[in-house]
């Protein structure tokens, strides 16, 4: 009888504790590697080279200058005349935003400037112009 006993009471415990820490490391690590992966999905087009260029992690809204003149705003082309109202919307959601400004190395300077007038005009007091880094 008491062979019975011992033998119930040595069983070992389910330690539950280091396999729920394994299980958050885990879940973590893909959280972690998957960020990694994410392909941005951008308008190609051919930025100029600066020694200064930087990245910007905020929340951030690219208005894309193209070589033949077209403007497009985050993915979406719009004409001039309407940039204005559209920043004004994006502004009146979120007065944080960062306004990015990518425009072709051929874009015409003039459809440039007149769109960092319509962003000036608009009150976006955030405004970066993108770049590529020198050597790349």
């Amino acid at each position: 009888m008491k062979l019975r006993s011992l033998r119930i009471e040595n069983q070992p415990a389910l330690m539950i504790i280091p396999m729920i820490d394994i299980i958050f490391f885990l879940l973590v690590f893909f959280m972690m590697s998957t960020l990694y992966m994410v392909e941005q999905h951008t308008i190609p087009i051919n930025l100029p080279q600066a020694a200064t260029a930087q990245q910007e992690m905020d929340k951030n809204i690219n208005i894309t200058v193209m070589q033949d003149g077209k403007v497009i705003f985050d993915q979406e082309e719009i004409p001039l005349s309407l940039l204005q109202k559209r920043i004004g919307v994006e502004l009146v959601k979120q007065p944080e935003n960062i306004f990015i400004v990518r425009a072709d190395k051929q874009a015409e300077y003039g459809q440039v400037v007149a769109v960092l007038d319509e962003l000036k005009l608009s009150g976006a007091r955030r405004v970066a112009v993108a770049t590529d880094q020198k050597g790349r």
